[in-house]
């Protein structure tokens, strides 16, 4: 395949997964209506690892993880607390908003890179940091204090977590080579071991079989996370990180948009206008990605 077909087959890739990943959101809300945020984010990543475990054996990769400390740790942070409190956030909350707190990951990243990696941001960062903040104010609203900001408090905390293992995984990529296939289903396993333990600790009803919950958690496992991971290390290959990095920004646009129109979800207009300055501010990081011709770290992919 030529290299302007390459380019093109991954840019469609890039657009489903943008769907995929948006739109798996809302599956999600509707698979909690049968099972408790813990055990879902445990279930589903117990999917996704898997069907991860064929396609390493497949990429004849390393069986065992290179760095098990750090994967651990990644684990942990990534895999165990952003999954844990992202689903506790959407069964409080709507898949729209939820999302939107959730990507004010790449203004965390910022954060924490500064006194972990001494990355210092620069004067278009701190205008994104500036927006962002003022977008989460907005969304928050602490001041009112609404029935819904635990869930958003959750989402942000979701976030942070993300955040801190992208820059984990940061510094030990600056330090040593490392096979993202091998690293990414170890650190989905190792982290299911503090999942599998706070599921069972905190499990409050038991889960639903039904059909529908069955196929919403094989789709999300599967297609979701194992099929999206896959696709997504596919475009980072292939495209520009720019055009990856400003792509990702659909994801919790697509989200609030069939948040709206399946589910009825209806920001009020403040929150409104915070999702737009922190979904600005993206755009600001992902302009300067594009402008500085930045890799996009890995795992800034979805779980």
């Amino acid at each position: 395949m030529s290299d302007a077909r390459q380019v093109r087959a991954a840019a469609v890739v890039m657009v489903a997964l943008v769907l995929i990943w948006g739109y798996a959101w809302v599956l999600s809300k509707l698979a909690l209506q049968y099972c408790g945020p813990f055990e879902f984010a445990t279930l589903r990543t117990a999917v996704g690892a898997a069907f991860l475990f064929p396609a390493l054996l497949w990429q004849r990769k390393p069986l065992w993880p290179d760095h098990p400390e750090e994967t651990f740790l990644v684990g942990v942070v990534q895999t165990a607390s952003f999954l844990l409190l992202n689903s506790w956030a959407l069964s409080q909350g709507e898949p729209g908003k939820t999302s939107v707190l959730v990507f004010t990951m790449p203004f965390w990243v910022l954060a924490f890179a500064w006194p972990i990696l001494g990355e210092r941001i620069q004067a278009s960062g701190w205008l994104a940091v500036l927006l962002a903040a003022l977008g989460l104010m907005l969304i928050l609203e602490p001041w009112g204090l609404p029935a819904t900001l635990l869930a958003k408090l959750l989402a942000v905390l979701a976030g942070m977590c993300w955040a801190l293992g992208v820059v984990i995984f940061k510094r030990l990529h600056n330090r040593h080579p490392v096979d993202m296939f091998n690293f990414t289903f170890w650190q989905m396993a190792l982290g299911l071991i503090p999942m599998v333990v706070v599921a069972l600790a905190a499990h409050a009803r038991p889960i639903e079989w039904t059909g529908e919950f069955i196929l919403l958690t094989l789709l999300l496992g599967v297609v979701g996370s194992a099929v999206g991971w896959m696709a997504w290390f596919y475009v980072l290959r292939r495209l520009p990180a720019g055009t990856t990095s400003m792509s990702s920004l659909g994801i919790p646009l697509v989200a609030l948009c069939a948040s709206v129109l399946q589910l009825g979800e209806r920001p009020r207009a403040a929150e409104l206008a915070g999702m737009v300055l922190i979904v600005a501010a993206l755009a600001i990081v992902s302009w300067e990605t594009i402008r500085t011709h930045r890799e996009v770290e890995p795992l800034m992919g979805q779980e």
